[in-house]
């Protein structure tokens, strides 16, 4: 087959490119040009798609002896991701932009890109499997190394799209990958994993939204209403927060107390006790399906935040809408966040949670 091979600069793209070599497929190495500032650099093990980043991956191809292209997806990165971020956080929900990245950017511009070039499928080096079903439908699973596995930003997948994927690192944790690249001399072997939003390298998402929306002042008020602080915007806190409320007045009790609530509009922002985060349903929008859609109650897990924990749930869908009673039940769940159904290890689908059913506190 002919193969483009997603090329981030890190370990495991490179090894995932080597890997796809190996197993005779003509491989063309590109990496993604998604940031609209060429001079932006990581720090450490933040950020990604760097400059620096651009020439780890030229280099690696360089290693391998593939051709190597650099594919400018700024403009749609801007539009499907960045700005689509801000519009979750000014809504008063939390977005996950990897899941959106890799629905809008990895995995529909570049595979699109990349079919109507002529190449049969796309490489990346994500942690899942992908399997073949009896009935021919591509299955993906979570990957060996469950520390490691990334299925959770990959639900966003359609059969479509799944069968034009390669995950050759599906079977592997992440020392393997490690000491595979140092043996080929691939010089990223012991490059450290990115993590955080690529776009906020320093990790400050309230200082940059901050930027980006200016000043929109509003109240932190208690469970009862009473208003403990004024705030400069919403967009600076998430469901669940404890760290960095500075109410100044303890509760009654004594014990931390955690964002229950945002409301955009008014700018209110509702804090309260742990136990009142507990939420024992949901209802989802925006279903993507990795195969056919549940048509019966599905006794199933879900994920609600990436390398989080699984939840026992039932699961049903009316149209496009998704039903989840959490068997489990979970704490700081947040709209906007992604959940993401399991049947095993098999990876059902995704959506988007729009609403949540807190656990009746006596």
């Amino acid at each position: 087959m002919r193969v483009v091979a997603a090329m981030s600069g890190g370990v495991d793209s490179a090894v995932a490119a080597a890997r796809a070599v190996d197993a005779g497929h003509d491989v063309t190495g590109v990496h993604l040009a998604l940031s609209r500032n060429p001079r932006s650099y990581r720090s450490g093990a933040r950020g990604c798609c760097s400059i620096e980043d651009a020439g780890d991956a030229r280099r690696a191809a360089d290693a391998l002896g593939i051709p190597f292209y650099v594919w400018d997806m700024s403009e749609e990165f801007a539009d499907h991701v960045v700005d689509d971020f801000i519009a979750e956080y000014t809504a008063g929900r939390t977005p996950n932009p990897c899941l959106r990245c890799n629905e809008k950017i990895k995995f529909a511009a570049v595979l699109d890109r990349a079919l109507a070039l002529g190449f049969d499928a796309v490489a990346t080096g994500h942690y899942a499997q992908l399997e073949t079903a009896p009935d021919g439908t591509i299955e993906m699973h979570r990957a060996i190394d469950h520390g490691k596995d990334q299925s959770y930003v990959l639900g966003v997948l359609t059969q479509q799209q799944l069968a034009h994927s390669l995950f050759p690192l599906g079977d592997t944790t992440k020392d393997v990958v490690r000491v595979e690249a140092a043996a080929r001399g691939i010089q990223v072997a012991q490059k450290p994993d990115s993590h955080d939003i690529c776009f906020i390298p320093d990790g400050d998402n309230a200082g940059w939204l901050g930027e980006k929306l200016g000043p929109k002042p509003g109240t932190v008020v208690d469970e009862h209403g009473a208003v403990l602080r004024e705030h400069d915007g919403a967009y600076a806190f998430t469901i669940g927060q404890r760290r960095g409320l500075r109410l100044g007045v303890p509760a009654d009790d004594g014990k931390p107390r955690f964002v229950l609530d945002i409301e955009p509009v008014s700018g209110t922002v509702t804090v309260g006790p742990r136990e009142a985060l507990l939420v024992d349903a949901l209802e989802c929008i925006k279903p993507l399906w990795c195969g056919t859609a549940p048509t019966e109650t599905l006794d199933c897990t879900v994920q609600l935040r990436a390398h989080g924990d699984e939840h026992r749930a039932r699961v049903s869908v009316t149209g496009e809408v998704v039903h989840v009673e959490l068997i489990d039940p979970a704490s700081g769940i947040a709209p906007g966040q992604a959940c993401v159904i399991y049947d095993g290890t098999r990876v059902v689908g995704s959506a988007t949670i729009s609403a949540t059913s807190r656990v009746a506190v006596s």
